[in-house]
């Protein structure tokens, strides 16, 4: 049986590298999980190799785990679409996007085509694995993380602030008004009844400059 050999980049990471050898009447299936699992992903996750050109176009598409909208469109699924029908060059390229909700998309290109499988080998194998892949953003368990103990006030130090400096702030309410803050008679009136109170030259109400100063 015939094997492909992949090379997997990521669209955004040029340095991390995947080859992965895949027999020719395996599966899209298992080419996407072969894929996570040299990124040390969650495979699970609704994701789809696009037939593609050498500009990276995408072209029919092959999915997994699809949404209504796939399923109404009769979009062809991966563990029912062999690989070998779809090698019509030597060069064949797929664009791969892995989880819409938080997608990473891929290029994934045929190196060569291999005549004779390794003995004692399973495949799809990974024989090449360059650089770490990036963290998968929450996908494995799709819940917040909570910060650490003792990180409460990262941002403010990240900001050049101290924790003290949180008293400054004022507290926001839902709708966008400032709460916490209350102003006191001689505000009022400073901002409404004696606006130049505290200029020069007017430190005593009702008394004029002296001519000099003009």
């Amino acid at each position: 049986m015939a094997l492909y050999r992949f090379r997997i980049t990521f669209e955004d990471y040029d340095d991390v590298i995947r080859e992965i050898d895949v027999k020719s009447n395996q599966t899209f299936e298992d080419l996407h999980r072969a894929i996570h699992q040299s990124t040390g992903y969650n495979p699970e996750y609704s994701s789809s190799f696009y037939i593609s050109n050498d500009q990276w176009t995408k072209g029919e598409e092959i999915t997994y785990l699809p949404n209504q909208k796939r399923i109404d469109r009769r979009v062809p699924l991966m563990d029912r679409v062999k690989l070998l029908s779809f090698i019509d060059d030597p060069h064949q390229k797929f664009y791969y996007t892995f989880n819409f909700d938080r997608p990473f998309d891929f290029h994934v290109e045929l190196m060569k085509i291999i005549l004779d499988e390794t003995p004692g080998v399973v495949y799809p194998a990974v024989i090449k694995s360059v650089g770490e892949a990036p963290k998968q953003f929450g996908n494995v368990l799709n819940t917040p993380i909570a910060a650490p103990e003792g990180d409460d006030f990262d941002f403010l130090n990240e900001m050049g602030l101290s924790e003290e400096d949180t008293e400054d702030f004022s507290k926001v309410t839902d709708t966008g008004e400032e709460v916490g803050i209350k102003k006191t008679d001689d505000d009022e009136e400073d901002e409404f009844g004696n606006e130049f109170a505290d200029d020069d030259g007017f430190e005593d109400e009702g008394k004029l400059p002296d001519s000099d100063d003009y």
